[in-house]
């Protein structure tokens, strides 16, 4: 069962690198070279949030493989290794599907924003930059959206 723990620890720094970077300063590839519509205005409020995972399909099903191959080791004979991988890959996906879900969730912050000509946007970003109510800055809209400071 030890050696099965040696096999998980990688999986488990594997899943954690795969949560998004949802930064001001970070952009996907196929967010670049695109045009985005940008807007002065204005911080109305700040907040900070939780940012979670929308899907832990990875987490669920690495957690059910490794659970089901650690269960088929319980007992002695066709049947009792037949119920211990079905399940350890039940606790597995429930546990993979809880420690992606914890890995992947971040701190974030809610923008309000007034723009120049009266319209109100809210956007959630990273923490990387915080901006503080009545400050300017410039909300630019596209995929995803970010609000960044205005110079």
């Amino acid at each position: 069962m030890k050696k099965y723990l040696v096999y998980a620890a990688p999986v488990l720094i594997a899943l954690a690198a795969c949560a998004p970077r949802i930064g001001s300063n970070d952009y996907s590839y196929s967010s670049v070279r695109q045009a985005s519509s940008a807007f002065p205005c204005t911080v109305l409020s700040v907040r900070q949030v939780n940012v979670s995972s929308d899907d832990n399909a990875a987490g669920t099903l690495l957690g059910g493989v490794a659970g089901g191959v650690a269960g088929s080791t319980i007992g002695h004979g066709r049947s009792s290794h037949t119920l211990g991988a079905i399940g350890g890959a039940a606790a597995g996906m429930l546990a993979g599907n809880l420690i992606q879900d914890s890995m992947m969730q971040q701190g974030g912050y809610e923008y309000v924003v007034r723009t120049d000509d009266g319209r109100t946007y809210s956007v959630t970003q990273g923490t990387d930059i915080l901006l503080n109510a009545g400050q300017r800055c410039m909300l630019i809209n596209g995929n995803p959206s970010r609000i960044i400071a205005y110079y």
